[in-house]
Order: C-alpha cells, then structure tokens, then sequence
C-alpha cells in the first residue's frame, strides 16, 4: 500500500477520467460531464443546459425513427 496521499485535484481528475467507464451511469451523461470537467466548465447551470441538450437530441431521434 502507497503512503502517498493524493490531492482533491488528483482524485477528482483520476474520477473524470473513468466515470464513462463506471457500470450502471449513463454513457452520454457521464462523457458530457466528463468534458464539462475537461473544459473547466462544470457548473450547476453548464450541467442542465448540457442535459436539457441531451433531452431535445434523444426527442429528436426518437422522431427521426
């Protein structure tokens, strides 16, 4: 076992880097998260103005079909 103790910043980039791959969330959300943290733009406003995109564009296809 490593003595090292991460820093907030290493454990938060160390979770964004896998959360696409976490069983059981959302693929589309996580990797629209996933570059909201990349970005440096993950905000509250950022993340329901990203979901309600993701709304419209699920509608959409769901039409297109």
């Amino acid at each position: 076992m490593s003595s090292e103790v991460k820093s907030g910043q290493e454990i938060l980039d160390n979770f964004f880097e896998v959360i696409e791959s976490i069983e059981g969330v959302d693929f589309k959300i996580s990797k629209m998260i996933s570059e909201l943290y990349k970005e440096g733009t993950l905000t509250e406003a950022r993340i329901k103005n990203e979901l309600q995109q993701l709304r419209i564009q699920e509608k959409d296809e769901a039409k297109a079909n």
